[in-house]
């Protein structure tokens, strides 16, 4: 039906999931219980449902024997495994709060989500790459090495009095997942029950740090009406079943993996395919021929890495019938390549952010390939959209670009002890402001086609020019910073500081990279730095960032890259 302004509700057959996950989870291992449900390939690991079940509610009743309580928050900082997943349902039995922590993270990240979270307890792997978070949390909790797990008493983490690893660990504060496991004894099964009775729907069972453009990360507080419906509706659109398996080379501490994947599985009993614990594309494309996978998630740059494998020819790929590619803009190329290479003739475009859980838009395998390949399709069941003018905040006409809001069960409930921020997201009629700045047709379908704020996405990644600023501004030697982005033909954005130091000071850009190593994320270490003490004002000192990016893409040379 055409529409002549820029509004749009989602229909649907098919009502909203009126239960919490671990309702959903017992639901589906009555109904698929033989089926497998998850196959972590780096760890050799297999399980079905009811197999799955078994370990869920033991890692549930034993993080109720440590003392979670009901609203309690549980950490978790590792890449993809097994143990991630049993985390993940264990904590929403219990209505524990998942709090994840994006593994790229370092101390002085972790610390602040710690502290912010009011984290409990933290599940950890011991180490990935470069990473060594056990030592990481060693730095900011040394009286781990000195007291009995489940002890720790700091005065900065109040909160946190139990660590445990994915593994073993031979740090002495930090419980080894074997012996956590063993106190699920001390929680009877009367006891469980009763905790899981207490549970409901619109309770906060998830917590997202997504990054502002002033100050630090917030946390989008999600519900399990918010997710597992996202995840129900996600998966339902790609005409989901029981007999698919989709694998997963997303990380899971971000609503693709944990709910998209996760989550979508779960509520049509489908199976999960975890090739590797961080991405790596010949191990995806293993996966998907050692199992004879029907479905595949990516970021663009997941699909254009496989496609360009030397060997990619020799894997067989012909299960692949659907899957997702989102996170970032998509190329029409590169979509049309992953249709016809990659045998993904049902693939589909999503769009949404983490304070929508994550989706509210998707392509629709029955829509015509412009629209398939070219936008971010349209409305999702059960939500509503609208495009307005940001001055005015009148709904636009179809065809012209302005704010897109959504609104629906999808929206979070707010941000974690930040009354302020939630009230500047969502507005006294319940629409949830994205900052995006979208264009709806007159068949409903959406472009995004910029950003209000400063957001840089890069590689899939949204990095916040504000965090990174704030960081660089504890150097001793930094007068001030400002932070943009400028084109990239592999990450889509890099990274730019300028930075005007203090007199006297002699920093080179060596300083600043091995500064930024270690402390923040690899994917928030500026990939250039420029000296300077001139920034691009306004007449009231305000800074003129998309200056700064005009001059950065004209001294690097990037105009051939710039579409912005």
């Amino acid at each position: 039906m055409s529409v002549t302004v820029s509004y749009a509700s989602g229909t649907s057959d098919k009502p909203l999931l009126g239960m919490t996950i671990g309702e959903a989870f017992d639901q589906t291992v009555a109904l698929h219980g033989d089926r497998e449900a998850i196959i972590s390939i780096h760890q050799n690991m297999r399980l079905t449902y009811r197999e799955l079940s078994e370990q869920v509610n033991m890692a549930a009743k034993a993080l109720m024997a440590l003392g979670l309580q009901k609203g309690d928050r549980i950490g978790i900082w590792s890449p993809n495994n097994l143990q991630w997943l049993i985390t993940q349902y264990a904590s929403a039995k219990i209505g524990s709060v998942l709090v994840t922590i994006n593994p790229a993270y370092r101390s002085h990240e972790l610390a602040y989500v710690l502290k912010q979270s009011g984290c409990r307890a933290l599940v950890i792997q011991n180490q990935f790459k470069t990473s060594d978070y056990e030592s990481m949390v060693e730095e900011l909790c040394p009286q781990l090495s000195g007291c009995q797990p489940g002890h720790l008493a700091h005065s900065e983490f109040e909160n946190l009095n139990s660590v445990i690893s994915m593994t073993s660990s031979n740090v002495t504060g930090i419980y080894d997942w074997q012996a956590m496991l063993a106190r699920a004894p001390s929680t009877s099964d009367d006891e469980f029950k009763m905790r899981q009775q207490q549970l409901d729907m619109d309770e906060a069972i998830n917590i997202q740090y997504t990054s502002g453009t002033t100050g630090f990360p917030k946390g989008a507080t999600l519900s399990h009406h918010n997710i597992l419906n996202n995840g129900y509706f996600t998966a339902g659109t790609m005409n989901f079943t029981e007999i698919d398996k989709l694998v997963v080379p997303v990380p899971l501490y971000h609503c693709f993996g944990m709910v998209m994947a996760n989550l979508g599985c779960l509520t049509h009993g489908a199976c999960l395919v975890y090739p590797s614990e961080g991405f790596e594309p010949e191990a995806v494309l293993k996966a998907v021929q050692q199992e004879k996978a029907t479905a595949l998630y990516g970021v663009p740059t997941m699909f254009i890495a496989e496609l360009a494998l030397d060997n990619f020819a020799d894997f067989d790929l012909s299960s692949l019938r659907t899957g997702v590619m989102a996170g970032a803009p998509c190329p029409v190329d590169t979509m049309k390549q992953v249709n016809e290479l990659m045998h993904m003739t049902e693939v589909e475009i999503a769009y949404g952010m983490t304070e929508t859980s994550p989706v509210s838009f998707q392509t629709r395998v029955d829509a015509p390939l412009d629209k398939r390949v070219s936008t971010v399709g349209s409305v999702h069941p059960h939500v509503e959209v609208k495009i307005i003018n940001a001055d005015t905040g009148k709904t636009c006409p179809v065809n012209e670009m302005g704010e897109l809001c959504t609104r629906g069960y999808s929206v979070m409930i707010g941000y974690w002890q930040n009354d302020v921020a939630t009230a500047a997201a969502i507005d006294g009629s319940g629409w949830m402001h994205t900052g995006d700045i979208a264009i709806m047709d007159a068949d409903g379908y959406v472009n995004i086609v910029g950003r209000i704020k400063d957001m840089i996405v890069r590689g899939g990644e949204n990095v916040y020019p504000r965090e990174i600023e704030e960081y660089l501004m504890s150097h001793d030697g930094i007068e001030d910073v400002q932070v943009t982005g400028v084109p990239d033909p592999k990450f889509g954005e890099e990274i730019i500081a300028w930075i005007s130091l203090k007199s006297n000071t002699e920093v080179n850009e060596a300083d600043i990279k091995a500064f930024c190593k270690g402390k923040i994320a690899h994917y928030k270490v500026p990939r250039y730095i420029k000296f300077t003490d001139d920034f691009p004002m306004t007449v009231t000192g305000k800074i003129q960032k998309y200056k700064m990016r005009e001059v950065s893409i004209a001294e690097l040379g990037l105009e051939e890259l710039n579409t912005a």
